[in-house]
């Protein structure tokens, strides 16, 4: 069973929580950012999110941090005096970590500080360590990358390696590849808790303004072990996301979303009730891409089948 995008947000809340614990953070507000950071994410991740900024270019684009805002201020319908969930503004800060351009004119607006808060930046960051972690054991689980490619190729991998084989000695292969991935991702959390810590202390900030005001984000790899992580991520891109066996499908999502977006500008009627009238008011284009970013890639699949290939 490889990972899914719910499975992967609840393991970068728990890296987010550790992480805010070890720095004396709020936990609460890193895990809820962590847990919403990808709510805006379409059917197919970053593949369907392109595509949909495709379809999108003369209605403003998509773009998944912009969307997880949406909805939690608007899309969500669970008061009866005012749309949205009523998050805290330091929750939705969070969810603007790193949007760029002006998909919703006047909304950025709002958080144009340098860096976001802490939490932010660490929940930021413990997406970074779940994403390429995780990617990397389901890449060895499905056979397209092997332990002794990264043995090869990938430092970092030694270090857990070598120090999982002297903390067990023999293991079976796949205990074996487990430890090694929770000791890459200790590994990762550790240096970052410790850096950041030097990093604090350094700047001297006293308030979650003056954080806002730094140059640079204060949650961060050491130097050392950021050309490592670099070194993995290359790794990861060369081997496994431009792997044809892993493109493939994204051809097919291209095409999905694609046509979904066709038939139903062609067949409004087809929508639901809410994202009829979301279409009044917003526009049909922005309705119906709400619409989509809104599924899941099976309910997408099956829409599609259902829609487009009948029996």
């Amino acid at each position: 069973h490889f990972r899914t995008r719910l499975t992967h947000t609840m393991e970068v809340a728990a890296i987010s929580r550790n992480i805010a614990r070890a720095l004396r953070l709020n936990e609460d507000l890193a895990e809820t950012i962590a847990l919403a950071h990808d709510l805006g994410h379409p059917p197919f991740g970053h593949k369907g999110e392109a595509v949909l900024n495709r379809l999108m270019r003369h209605h403003g684009g998509f773009e998944h941090n912009r969307q997880s805002l949406r909805i939690v201020e608007t899309l969500e319908q669970k008061y009866p005096r005012f749309e949205g969930l009523n998050l805290t503004w330091e929750t939705r800060e969070g969810l603007m970590k790193h949007v760029r351009g002006n998909l919703f004119p006047g909304k950025r607006g709002r958080f144009r500080a340098r860096c976001p808060s802490l939490e932010a930046q660490v929940a930021n960051l413990s997406d970074e360590i779940a994403y390429y972690n995780h990617d990397l054991d389901d890449g060895l689980e499905s056979g397209l990358l092997s332990e002794k490619q990264l043995d090869d190729q990938v430092p970092i991998w030694r270090l857990a390696r070598r120090q999982v084989e002297r903390q067990y000695g023999r293991l079976a292969d796949e205990c074996r590849r487990y430890f090694i991935i929770r000791c890459l991702i200790d590994m990762q959390v550790t240096d970052v808790v410790k850096h950041t810590e030097a990093l604090i202390a350094r700047s001297g900030v006293q308030s979650a303004d003056e954080v806002r005001r730094q140059a640079r984000p204060l949650v961060q790899y050491s130097p050392p072990r950021r050309q490592q992580n670099l070194a993995l991520r290359r790794f990861l891109y060369r081997n496994l996301y431009y792997n044809p066996v892993v493109n493939e499908p994204h051809l097919r999502a291209r095409r999905v979303l694609q046509e979904l977006f066709a038939f139903y500008l062609e067949h409004p009627h087809r929508l639901g009730a809410a994202a009829r009238r979301r279409a009044r008011r917003d526009g049909r284009e922005r309705a119906l891409c709400d619409y989509l970013a809104g599924m899941t890639d099976r309910y997408a699949l099956l829409e599609h089948q259902r829609l487009l290939q009948p029996a």
